[in-house]
């Protein structure tokens, strides 16, 4: 159900895009953000602050798109929530001496050396760089149709591998009571929308 919750607002934003347009599906995709934090907080009595940061940073990028009726603020959208956890991870590591990934995985069961969480911690914040670049690029320079298709597709085919290889890299530091589905559940939710 957690999965659902997560892609439930990009896949129906990609959906409506392509009924409609893209400030339809900017409308839909606030209005299905709305809800899924509306379920998670009145059914499951639990709401991430990942998952508030994700429902305000669509509400402000995806309002202004609506408000300016401008496209290149949705398209922008997912660059600046790349940043911001980029930048949680870098503070976290600089000056609170925590790997928040390690906080995020230990759900899952695992305990590796600190080293481990370091190593992937800088790595998951120039994997969010790189992704902020990258769809800050593909925003840029292609077609509105080629951004949806890359946000929907590629970005999401991306995240899946990266995490495939943490998962990988991880898979000795998982002890016998450590799931797949664990992991994977922890880990989409790190997937930024």
């Amino acid at each position: 159900m957690q999965f659902v919750l997560e892609y439930a607002p990009i896949i129906l934003f990609f959906i409506a895009y392509k009924l409609k347009d893209i400030y339809f599906a900017t409308g839909i995709a606030i209005v299905a953000s709305i809800a899924a934090i509306g379920y998670a907080y009145f059914v499951q009595r639990k709401v991430s602050g990942m998952q508030w940061l994700s429902l305000a940073i669509i509400v402000v990028f995806g309002g202004a798109t609506l408000l300016l009726h401008d496209e290149m603020f949705i398209k922008w959208k997912p660059s600046a929530l790349y940043l911001v956890f980029a930048a949680a991870l870098l503070i976290g590591r600089l000056f609170y001496k925590r790997d928040w990934i390690a906080v995020l995985f230990s759900k899952a069961n695992i305990e590796a050396p600190e080293n481990v969480w370091r190593v992937l911690t800088w790595t998951w914040i120039a994997f969010f760089l790189g992704m902020a670049a990258l769809n800050g690029y593909v925003a840029t320079y292609f077609s509105l149709d080629t951004w949806v298709n890359f946000k929907v597709w590629w970005a999401m085919g991306i995240f899946f591998v990266f995490t495939i290889l943490n998962v990988f890299y991880l898979s000795k530091y998982m002890s016998e009571t450590a799931t797949s589905e664990n992991v994977g559940s922890d880990a989409a939710a790190k997937d930024a929308k």
